[in-house]
């Protein structure tokens, strides 16, 4: 058994950096005798480099463990899905959605690392054509404000998400979508089609409230055409999941959906985020592939 460990020392404002010698005499000594490979990313690609060197040529009884935000999360479970390597996952960004999604402690990196000592869990993924995430698929006013939060220098950690969403606000218009879901099509306007395994994004924004991912299937939240205003007012909500009785919100679950959309007038393709990153244009496929990911994480809801 190998256990590699790939870190971003920039996350959390260079927390995460400060932090990982312990992490890797933590991992060292859980566990003991066995080789410890680590590896320091120095940016989101370079960080996908290490991840694809640390699982060629594997071993069935390898381990990989990632450290950093979301961003690092959504590289792990893409380079481990369906291989049957179990995934460590120790937060240390600004979101970490996907770990609160599994239930991994935030902020409290000794309790992530605890983790590691007992038996890996197999959880749902979202197969998005061909990548995997782990917590949401955003393609509306959400990805949009993502998109815009992803590319700002100020301010940092989470409150990039609230100043993008003023930003996005000031000029957003419904968008034009066509699903097919489960083989059943649908045209629709919409403000966002949030697609989620797990409830939140954008540092705990519960766009899907109820999502499970041991369920086996997908959590669908629409929100239909608002004013800027009442989208305005939705969001706070958003946090606590106490919006869902709205009448311009929309939930279900089925096992597939094909999400397509465009930009009012301009027919312009939407982009599809996926664990906080940029997956790509629509149209895309997302399924429900239940317990595609072993995870070392709490034991989900009996």
């Amino acid at each position: 058994m190998t256990v590699h460990l790939v870190a971003n020392p920039a996350a959390g404002g260079g927390t995460a950096g400060k932090k990982l010698p312990s992490v890797v005499a933590r991992v060292r000594r859980i566990f003991e005798g066995r080789p410890v490979v680590v590896y320091r990313a120095n940016d989101f690609e370079h960080a996908r480099s290490c991840l694809s060197e640390a699982v060629t040529g594997r071993q069935p009884d390898d381990v990989l463990i990632v450290m950093g935000g979301d961003g690092m999360m959504h590289l792990g479970v893409d380079a481990v899905a369906w291989t049957g390597i179990p995934l460590g996952m120790i937060p240390s960004g600004s979101g970490d959605d996907l770990c609160r999604g599994l239930g991994i402690p935030l902020g409290d990196v000794d309790a992530a690392l605890d983790l590691l000592n007992g038996a890996p869990r197999s959880v749902d993924l979202i197969q998005a054509d061909d990548e995997w995430v782990g917590s949401i698929v955003a393609s509306g006013f959400d990805a949009r404000v993502n998109l815009h939060a992803n590319a700002m220098r100020f301010p940092r950690g989470r409150l990039r998400y609230p100043v993008a969403v003023m930003k996005e606000l000031s000029t957003f218009r419904p968008l034009h979508y066509e699903l097919v879901i489960d083989d059943e099509r649908r045209v629709l306007d919409a403000m966002l089609v949030a697609v989620g395994n797990t409830s939140s994004y954008g540092g705990g924004l519960k766009i899907c409230p109820d999502a499970d991912p041991d369920d086996g299937l997908l959590d669908v939240t629409i929100i239909h055409p608002v004013s800027r205003r009442t989208l305005l007012g939705i969001f706070p909500k958003i946090y606590s999941g106490k919006f869902t009785h709205l009448d311009v919100v929309e939930r279900f679950r089925c096992a597939e959906i094909r999400v397509d959309g465009t930009l009012p007038g301009m027919g312009a393709q939407l982009t599809a985020m996926g664990d906080g990153e940029e997956l790509g244009p629509l149209p895309m496929t997302m399924s429900c592939r239940p317990q595609a990911l072993k995870v070392f994480a709490p034991p989900g809801e009996p």
